[in-house]
């Protein structure tokens, strides 16, 4: 799946949306990515799941740990056309956590996977559980970079949408920006 089809997807479901969005990084933005737009037909979650897989499968990763909520559709997906085993690390006062007896062995190969990434925090946190329970982080798979690869996360990075989406702190919008309501669509 090229970048342009990936996109495409996007704009079919109506996932990719227009206006003033304000993220979760606390940036603002003319774009957002609502992956749970795209991720609500299931022969898109296979053809994404399936992209993204192929571009890892040599990584040989048993198990896919991804970040409640946005990573969890595409997560378990590309875990299921791997063959590998899937976890989820989710918000307990504050910050991701493994609950409901997930485990990690030392040495254990993974694959961290998350929908979109922009500054790569929520990715940051699980790589940082899955290396505090010794295991191996091998790479990142995701939906969506809005960084257009300019997030470094010391490992490999795989993605079926890279692109450079501007971004703007709340103190420095344009004037095209600062006219429109700002609206917070994602996930808190």
């Amino acid at each position: 799946m090229t970048n342009q089809e990936a996109l495409q997807l996007f704009r079919d479901t109506g996932a990719l949306l227009e206006g003033h969005f304000i993220l979760r990084s606390g940036l603002h933005s003319r774009q957002f990515f609502q992956c749970a737009l795209a991720l609500q037909s299931m022969p898109i979650v296979e053809r994404f799941g399936a992209a993204l897989a192929n571009r890892v499968r040599d990584l040989g990763a048993e198990t896919v740990v991804a970040p409640a909520m946005g990573g969890l559709v595409i997560g378990q997906e590309v875990a299921r056309q791997l063959g590998a085993r899937f976890l989820f690390a989710e918000k307990e006062e504050g910050r991701l956590v493994l609950r409901r007896g997930f485990q990690l062995k030392p040495g254990e190969r993974v694959l961290v996977v998350e929908d979109v990434v922009t500054k790569g925090g929520r990715v940051q946190e699980t790589m940082e559980i899955v290396r505090s329970r010794e295991a191996t982080v091998l790479g990142v798979a995701m939906l969506v970079d809005r960084s257009d690869g300019s997030v470094q996360l010391g490992v490999p990075t795989f993605s079926l949408i890279r692109m450079h989406v501007e971004t703007f702190p709340p103190d420095r919008l344009p004037p095209d920006l600062a006219a429109i309501p700002a609206v917070k669509p994602g996930s808190k």
